[in-house]
């Protein structure tokens, strides 16, 4: 969940180029003055894959480990796509030694005869080397939906590596084409002999020349096969690492489809109704399946997913679902009478608090935001999904009483809690104009006001947080000590952890408001920093906090705000000379190149044993510390290891810390 990257620095002054200093019009002064020639000659024609590997943002989203990973989804994506027209129920993903991924598929094959329109030029050759050329199009060769789009997903990663084969198994024989950075190798396509059925079989390796990584991510990766695997009912999903060291393999087939990924996200939770309740009906020509289960817990896990992508930006289909459940409980509750007239109507966060549900959409002609498809665009969408779901919940609310009960019982509770969290909520807001005497006492403000420039520490403990005061540039950094443990939000309505002094004096610090009152336009810090001890005890304070920042501010985990300060453990003087180790390994290795000189080492208990200075050298000064970056690059993942260590069930959280004692050393758990 949180990937290492150093502190970035902000400039003197934002503003300044290398080029010179840029006035009010946009041109430069001094050395870099601006030119006003512009012809014809300046205007350049990108041909072939040229755009993708001059711009490569604009088709992958980025180029470092998040890009990498996109090349892997738009391959796998379009043999999921030839499982959604029922002609393949297995796929095969082989990370290689060499830094190359092989996806193959027992689809139909990708077409190999010349193409009608360029009679000289294989169909796979056009497929691979050609933006927006695909089957995906043609709602004839995908009736049932796919999640290609633009038709420059596979020749996209073709673009950006360094090699790629694709050999194709159509009409009895084995058919290959090689390409180098997008070009096809001379010799075209090539016959390597007979074959027993049909599929496609795609090898690339990414060209670091335009990504900056090709380290796979075995277990980012296992995580999506797992969703595409319940999503596509019947289909088989393997993943196999060959990587010295790191040899592994994982099989996904889930004949439960939905219903399966509902019960594994409940897994660590109590619920209340007895199974899930699924849905699936053909609307018009959009296949619509939903499953849905409320647990006892505080927080909403809700997935959605159109041709079989991840919409994590939700979309239209995501919306007409929260509208139909909150209508139709509303309506409920007032038929049966267990909503009063004296009550007000259940609001969206009411209805979801306890929700795991999961929406998937499979339709001919998908429109999404953009090629990353994080959100689906089809206004007609969001009616089929509303009237189906609505439908179908009132008729099982009047079927299943008891648990309607439960629901309805459930939503009152939640909608009670968000009135007192409201009054809370409200006496911890910062007015505009208000003085910066309202902020907690035990806060060291920094004297910078641009929030950008300013970072804020959460320190555990007022000793650590005594000396974080004396060892902190205060012209940017601030301050805030934090006492003991704070309240587990995983197991807490917002009215209760609001009445937590040390997150109520965190949530006014910040002066971003919390939960549906979120907003980083308040923000008093760019950066916010948690400082805890390294042991058992800093470790699950820390947790604590990300928990907290997970569940009600996300926004600073997806907006890069959120970071872990990482204190050394060991202080290594050998005669003048002082070394910081961050762990047994660089201590034992940082020892073992003084060859036998002597030396004092010493190990640190606490951020309160360090004195400012050597605070300031190895953990604040932004010149010399290291950092890691909270990021979330599996919202499933991260909301199972959430529910499992934080939340009421003792059994998965045994079982994970078993599963796991073999990676602690030198805890005593």
């Amino acid at each position: 969940m949180a990937s290492m990257k150093k502190t970035p620095e902000v400039p003197a002054n934002a503003f300044e180029t290398d080029a010179g200093r840029v006035n009010g019009n946009g041109h430069a002064n001094g050395n870099g003055a601006a030119t006003n020639q512009y012809g014809s000659e300046h205007i350049e024609i990108l041909e072939g894959l040229e755009p993708v590997r001059m711009r490569p943002g604009m088709y992958i989203g980025s180029t470092d480990s998040r890009g990498l990973h996109q090349l892997v989804y738009e391959v796998v994506d379009n043999s999921v796509d030839e499982a959604m027209a029922g002609a393949c129920d297995h796929i095969t993903v082989t990370i290689h030694p060499d830094g190359s991924l092989t996806n193959e598929d027992n689809g139909r094959g990708i077409p190999v005869e010349p193409h009608p329109k360029r009679p000289k030029q294989s169909t796979l050759e056009v497929v691979m080397t050609t933006l927006h050329a695909g089957g995906k199009f043609n709602s004839e060769a995908y009736k049932q939906g796919s999640g290609g789009l633009h038709g420059v997903g596979v020749s996209a990663v073709n673009a950006l590596s360094e090699w790629c084969r694709v050999e194709v198994r159509r009409n009895g024989q084995t058919y290959m084409q090689e390409y180098r950075q997008g070009k096809p190798v001379r010799g075209g396509v090539r016959v390597l002999g007979p074959a027993e059925g049909t599929g496609t079989k795609t090898t690339f390796r990414p060209d670091l020349t335009i990504m900056e990584t090709r380290d796979f991510n075995f277990d980012l990766l296992a995580q999506r096969f797992r969703e595409m695997a319940y999503i596509n009912r019947g289909l088989t999903i393997s993943i196999r690492d060959e990587r010295p060291g790191q040899e592994r393999e994982q099989t996904y087939y889930f004949e439960g489809g939905l219903m399966s990924f509902v019960r594994h996200l409940n897994k660590s939770r109590h619920c209340v109704m007895a199974k899930p309740l699924h849905i699936e009906k053909l609307v018009d020509r959009t296949l619509v399946e939903i499953a849905l289960q409320y647990n006892d817990g505080y927080s909403e896990t809700l997935y959605s997913f159109a041709n079989g992508i991840n919409t994590v930006d939700g979309g239209t289909h995501l919306t007409g679902f929260r509208s139909a459940l909150t209508r139709t409980l509303n309506d409920y509750g007032r038929k049966a009478n267990l909503l009063k007239d004296a009550d007000s109507n259940f609001s969206g966060d009411d209805v979801r608090e306890g929700l795991t549900a999961v929406i998937s959409v499979k339709l001919p002609n998908p429109q999404f935001e953009s090629q990353t498809k994080n959100k689906l665009n089809n206004a007609e969408v969001r009616n089929q999904v509303e009237s189906l779901l609505a439908e179908s919940l009132a008729k099982y609310l009047e079927e299943n009483p008891s648990e309607a009960r439960k629901i309805i019982d459930k939503c009152l509770m939640a909608s009670r809690a968000r009135d007192a969290a409201r009054k809370a909520k409200e006496l911890i807001r910062q007015p505009k104009g208000i003085l910066d005497t309202t902020l907690p006492g035990k806060l060291a403000d920094c004297s910078e006001r641009h929030a950008e420039r300013c970072e804020l520490f959460l320190v555990e403990g007022d000793s650590a947080g005594g000396s974080a005061k004396q060892a902190r540039d205060r012209h940017f950094q601030a301050i805030l000590p934090l006492r003991g443990k704070i309240l587990n939000v995983e197991r807490a309505r917002l009215d209760k952890m609001l009445g937590n002094e040390e997150i109520k004096n965190m949530v006014i610090a910040l002066g971003t408001g919390i939960g549906d009152m979120f907003s980083t336009e308040k923000i008093r810090y760019g950066r916010v920093l948690l400082m805890t001890d390294a042991d058992v005890d800093g470790s699950h304070i820390r947790t604590l906090l990300l928990t907290l920042f997970y569940r009600y501010m996300p926004q600073l985990i997806s907006e890069g705000r959120l970071y872990i300060a990482q204190p050394p453990l060991y202080r290594i003087q050998a005669g003048k000379t002082r070394h910081y180790a961050y762990s047994d390994a660089e201590r034992d290795a940082y020892l073992a190149s003084l060859n036998g000189k002597t030396v004092s080492v010493s190990r640190y208990k606490g951020l309160g044993e360090m004195d400012p200075e050597e605070l300031w050298e190895t953990t604040m000064n932004p010149a010399t510390r290291t950092i890691l970056q909270v990021s979330v690059e599996d919202a499933v993942k991260a909301d199972e290891i959430f529910s499992t260590l934080m939340g009421d069930e003792v059994v998965p959280r045994r079982r994970f810390i078993e599963s796991h004692a073999r990676q602690v050393k030198n805890l005593d758990i």
